[in-house]
């Protein structure tokens, strides 16, 4: 059993009142949609092709779904889950072909072996350090022989405690950055063999990022 960071509640708090926010930010300025971003949308491309015969794919801190109706439209099984139900509103409403359901990613007990795919897509960073470790591994042990984890984080040292965000909205969580390396550690510790490893260097207000892909043997 994984235990639940202290500020889940907060967390999910702040992220139901950034939602309505953040997919307006979405439709108009493309920002959190791969479709604009020629890497992200080719990292994911190449993520489908892996996983499209290996089983259902799990899409782990959805948001407003705008990446699991993606995968979808690549002709994969994908359902999408978030700790926000706002979030999972969203989704339903934007894509209401899709299956989306409300879940923290500590609480999934995702059965073993039964995945092709799971992605974490900027959605990992909120967890406390010691947490994230437990996760990766729970992550390890649902995916299929030769199944496909990909996660995608900000690059850094340290801790950034965020009071608002998305126009201006209070919330109450933090960012926890991790080096590369460090990230590539956890996953060979959780049983996993890296494959591929992107980064990009900061883009306007956003930091440096990775995007980071591993197998279970």
């Amino acid at each position: 059993m994984i235990s639940q960071p202290a500020d889940l509640d907060a967390v999910r708090d702040s992220y139901d009142r950034v939602a309505d926010n953040y997919v307006d930010m979405v439709r108009t300025t493309g920002i959190g949609d791969i479709r604009t971003h020629p890497w992200f949308r080719a990292v994911m491309d190449v993520f489908a092709d892996a996983v499209g015969g290996l089983g259902p794919v799990l899409d782990v801190g959805c948001g407003p779904g705008t990446v699991t109706a993606y995968l979808a439209e690549r002709g994969l099984d994908v359902t999408g889950v978030d700790l926000s139900p706002r979030m999972i509103e969203h989704a339903r409403r934007l894509y209401p072909d899709c299956e989306f359901r409300v879940g923290s990613s500590t609480e999934l007990e995702l059965a073993e072996a039964s995945w092709g795919g799971l992605l974490g897509w900027w959605s990992l960073f909120n967890l406390p350090r010691d947490v994230l470790p437990k996760v990766l591994s729970s992550f390890a042990r649902a995916l299929k022989p030769q199944g496909q984890l990909m996660i995608a984080t900000h690059v850094g040292d340290g801790d950034v405690e965020r009071t608002e965000a998305y126009g201006g909205v209070p919330v109450r969580w933090t960012t926890h950055l991790w080096r590369p390396e460090q990230l590539t550690e956890l996953l060979e510790q959780a049983g996993l063999k890296p494959t591929a490893e992107l980064r990009l260097p900061a883009d306007g207000p956003v930091g440096p990022t990775v995007v980071l892909v591993a197998r279970r043997p």
